[in-house]
């Protein structure tokens, strides 16, 4: 009777979840797509190819993990009817299995907001303090780049400047993978570290500081902005990384006039192309602006009331004692070594439960 219950309470929970991530409008546009993708005539236009298969292989990857646990759960039903003594415990291993996948599907549920199962863009600026805090954006950038690599996510460098010495000023990454946003989302803000400088010679304690932003990729037109709250600079960019080198006049940097928002991009081949990806950012970055400050609209923001500079979301201290904390949720960890190595999933995991249960 506990086997019966137990496939009866994931069955409920499957159809529960089904409705709620609408999976099966999911697949009619996941067949639309099929469709698109082996048009004969679809590689004619190869940028919009690629985000045809990107579109398809997101949507069949939600679909097909929830329609196998389905079909799983069904199946076990079935062979519960058999009444086959022999299969117990095989039936039993297979339930806990099922039951463990599924745990891992429901954390999906958690991702309410209009963009979480989209992708994101990730801004890392070092704080005042010169190297020491070049040094510790720098670190948050390899943190994160591994983390992605573990997720297996699609990662593209829109910005990046080195330090003169050590580490970034700044780098801009459009990330690309499921849930992206909605698991990114518990980074933006500053992050707090504090350790032995390793840049002096007395290595004295040292307190750095950097900003992390996480805005939503959104569709060109998804924020009205005014041309005359628009001012556009173009400028001569380096080669990849800050070098010198293949400099055209090719970056753009704009401005929101209204809230002193800037943007600036140099990475895209041409002046046309990173106009149009700063916009994209841009928007983003007004939207992040209205959720935070749950204003009704762009014209509605406020200069200066964003991108949280002030309290630190998370410290990560490496001296005197080794330890990482997020002031929000109070999760920690006493391995700083591993999650500098992109181990940051129970952190995430912590903000989305505290922030949907």
């Amino acid at each position: 009777m506990q086997k019966e219950k137990k496939i009866e309470e994931m069955r409920e929970e499957v159809l529960s979840a089904w409705k709620k991530l609408e999976l099966d409008a999911k697949i009619a546009q996941m067949e639309k797509l099929e469709e698109e993708a082996n048009a004969p005539n679809l590689w004619l236009n190869p940028e919009h190819a690629k985000e045809v298969n990107e579109e398809l292989k997101r949507v069949a990857d939600e679909v097909n993990e929830w329609q196998t646990i389905r079909t799983q759960i069904e199946d076990l039903g079935e062979l519960l009817k058999l009444g086959e003594e022999d299969l117990a415990e095989e039936i039993g291993e297979q339930i806990t299995a099922c039951a463990e996948k599924l745990e891992e599907l429901k954390k999906r549920l958690r991702f309410t907001g209009k963009f979480d199962h989209g992708d994101a863009i990730l801004r890392i600026t070092a704080g005042a303090g010169g190297t020491e805090a070049m040094d510790w954006a720098g670190m948050l950038e390899r943190m994160y780049l591994r983390f992605f690599g573990r997720k297996g996510w699609t990662v593209s460098t829109l910005e990046r400047t080195e330090g003169e010495e050590a580490g970034i000023k700044t780098a801009v990454y459009e990330v690309r993978g499921q849930d992206a946003y909605g698991n990114l989302k518990s980074e933006h803000g500053t992050h707090r570290l504090v350790r032995l400088s390793p840049f002096n010679a007395d290595h004295l304690r040292q307190t750095s500081f950097s900003l992390v932003e996480v805005l939503p990729v959104v569709e060109s037109g998804a924020v009205e902005i005014q041309e005359k709250d628009l001012r556009v600079d173009v400028y001569r960019s380096g080669g990849h990384g800050g070098q010198g080198v293949n400099t055209t006049d090719s970056a753009v940097r704009i401005t929101h006039i209204p809230t002193g928002t800037v943007v600036a991009i140099q990475n895209e081949r041409s002046q046309i192309q990173n106009r149009a990806k700063a916009m994209e950012i841009l928007q983003g970055k007004l939207l992040q602006m209205q959720m935070e400050q749950e204003a009704e609209s762009v014209d509605k923001l406020r200069a200066g009331k964003s991108a949280a500079w002030g309290q630190q979301i998370r410290n990560y201290v490496l001296q005197p004692y080794q330890l990482v904390k997020d002031t929000r949720t109070k999760f920690e960890s006493k391995e700083p070594g591993k999650v500098l190595d992109g181990e940051i999933d129970d952190f995430i995991d912590s903000y989305l439960d505290k922030n949907n249960f």
